[in-house]
């Protein structure tokens, strides 16, 4: 009887432990790079890494650019699978391959004239 409780007092405690370190300890960063949780942001030229973002957007669409030449981090810090493109016309035409959720491109601006956000 007591191996019984033992083991089931063992269980409990390895159950336990699994439990707390699959609750906070698994979520993901809120900021990323200085990057808030739910935003796509464009760093300034040559900053490498990214630390400070220059640009930072937050809502779905196309967001036109300018004065933005030579290479830059864009980091999707975005949630729940939503993506962004960079797109060489205005208001969101011409757009390239899109960027997943928590991935960044270290990408030549001076042919991009906007940055689109996608709905997942």
């Amino acid at each position: 009887m007591r191996n019984m409780i033992r083991g089931a007092a063992a269980f409990v405690t390895v159950a336990a432990a699994v439990m707390a370190l699959g609750g906070p300890a698994a979520a993901r960063p809120a900021d990323w790079a200085g990057c808030p949780d739910g935003a796509v942001c464009v760093y300034p030229q040559n900053q490498n890494p990214a630390v400070k973002p220059s640009l930072i957007f937050r809502t779905y669409g196309a967001h036109n650019l300018s004065n933005q030449h030579g290479r830059h981090w864009v980091l999707n810090n975005q949630t729940g699978g939503a993506t962004a493109s960079l797109c060489t016309g205005t208001n969101g035409r011409g757009c390239g391959g899109r960027i997943a959720q928590d991935r960044g491109v270290y990408a030549d601006l001076t042919p991009i004239n906007s940055i689109t956000l996608y709905r997942p």
